[in-house]
């Protein structure tokens, strides 16, 4: 269906960058009314009663599962340092989500597009089999590097496709970030559970009890206790 939408605007030869623009207010407006692809943003990690772990877009109906969201495009990137108001705003409406893997060069190349734009993003790290299969719930795919603007999705990097998305959702050409501005660390999309250290207790060991000592009684055919 989107495809025929695409279709059908670029007979009409409108410029690309509204019809990003289309897009972006198409997918906001679908999230004011409800249709679910805000909660679609959000991947839980659902361990069962028996130990399976599974991923979902949805938080399982069993209340003996333990469940843990494993990432949220909806948390924009903070850093302890106020941003501008017109960058908080679209921070705030659309956040960026940069999902990377080790040894990556388009990776790399698209992390340094956002850092001299000066876009705000989150990112998140793809190292395990948990990971992988994370991001395969929240993309379909297990490609990188993976963009996420507000509730879009950017498969691969490409300059100008990276440029108009961000155009489009309303971030500067240029840096705003105030001088103090530190990016958030890259984190794993599921997060790494620590064990629980077994619970030491503080009482002291009771005394062993020893039997008490008795003196053999002498044998009247040895009275001096002779052994051999």
């Amino acid at each position: 269906m989107m495809q025929q939408q695409w279709t059908a605007v670029r007979s009409d030869r409108i410029a690309p960058q509204q019809v990003l623009r289309w897009l972006l207010a198409l997918a906001c407006g679908c999230v004011l009314l409800g249709t679910g692809n805000l909660q679609a943003q959000t991947l839980y990690r659902i361990v069962g009663p028996d130990g399976r772990v599974t991923f979902s877009d949805k938080p399982p109906d069993t209340p003996a599962s333990k469940v843990t969201p494993v990432n949220s495009t909806l948390a924009a990137a903070q850093s302890g340092v106020p941003l501008p108001y017109e960058l908080r705003q679209v921070v705030g409406k659309y956040p960026v989500t940069l999902y990377t893997g080790n040894n990556c060069a388009p990776c790399d190349s698209g992390r340094s597009l956002l850092v001299a734009r000066g876009v705000p993003f989150s990112e998140k790290t793809i190292t395990t089999a948990q990971d992988a299969d994370a991001l395969q719930k929240l993309s379909g795919n297990n490609s990188l590097p993976f963009l996420t603007i507000g509730t879009q999705h950017v498969a691969g990097f490409s300059a100008s496709e990276w440029a108009q998305y961000l155009t489009a959702a309303g971030y500067p050409q240029s840096s705003k970030l105030p001088a103090g501005y530190r990016a958030p660390p890259a984190m794993p999309l599921v997060a790494v559970e620590k064990p629980v250290a077994p619970a030491v207790s503080t009482t002291a060991p009771a005394e062993p009890v020893l039997p008490p000592i008795t003196e053999p009684r002498p044998n009247p055919a040895n009275p001096a206790g002779i052994q051999f």
